[in-house]
């Protein structure tokens, strides 16, 4: 059931919510954590590209390929394609993500899988991986009929909206989960990295919370094709 209100201003807020959250993980990893690195002494500088590409990934990315059709006045063929795009972005930074964090914690001695944050990880990537190729199998290439096409979209809807959400509470779960390492290593409980730490999860959880929002509401017009007409 769509809430009878325009999609477009919860998307424009998505949006902003979008770069503010980028930025926050961009400050506290670089300012904070060191930076960034694929071969480095300090393994650390690796893990900090797990929530970089975890948030521009699953979340932003995949958060935007769900609004695409909520935000883009464009035609339904165009839209489905960013869709099926955003979503294969979002699934590859995810991944190279996750294999981030092995190689930290294989690097650095430090057992693999064993806090429910990685857990969660795994299933949501699993299931991200899934959803997509069901898409793509159903509704772009070789592409269902019309028919099973009609009576797959609900689930699809349903099943995606299920997994981005179960996404943005496990990337809540891992800046707690960090932040609680960070804390028992001697980071202080108020400061302004503990600060910054917790807002970033905030504004990823209102990012969730308006990508929900625009999908519930109503998409623009399409633009329709320049071969097809309307009745007068």
């Amino acid at each position: 059931m769509a809430l009878r209100v325009p999609a477009i201003p919860f998307t424009f807020v998505a949006h902003t919510l979008a770069i503010a959250a980028l930025v926050l993980v961009l400050v506290w990893n670089i300012h904070f954590r060191g930076g960034f690195a694929w071969e480095a002494t300090n393994k650390n500088l690796i893990f900090n590209l797990h929530p970089l590409l975890m948030l521009l990934g699953l979340i932003i990315l995949g958060g935007e390929a769900i609004i695409s059709y909520k935000s883009l006045p464009l035609k339904k063929q165009v839209k489905k394609l960013i869709h099926l795009v955003l979503h294969a972005l979002a699934l590859a930074l995810g991944i190279i993500g996750i294999y981030a964090a092995f190689k930290n914690h294989n690097e650095s001695g430090i057992a693999n899988l064993y806090s429910l944050h990685s857990w969660i990880g795994i299933g949501v990537i699993v299931l991200y991986g899934i959803q997509w190729i069901y898409g793509f199998l159903i509704f772009f290439y070789p592409g269902g009929s019309s028919t099973l096409r009609s009576e797959c979209m609900p689930w699809h809807v349903v099943f995606g909206l299920l997994v981005y959400v179960l996404a943005v509470a496990n990337a809540s779960l891992g800046f707690l989960e960090k932040l609680t390492f960070l804390e028992s290593s001697g980071v202080a409980k108020f400061g302004s990295e503990a600060f910054l730490v917790n807002f970033t999860a905030l504004t990823t959880i209102l990012f969730g919370v308006f990508v929900v929002i625009s999908v519930l509401s109503e998409a623009p017009a399409p633009i329709e094709d320049d071969n097809s007409y309307s009745s007068i």
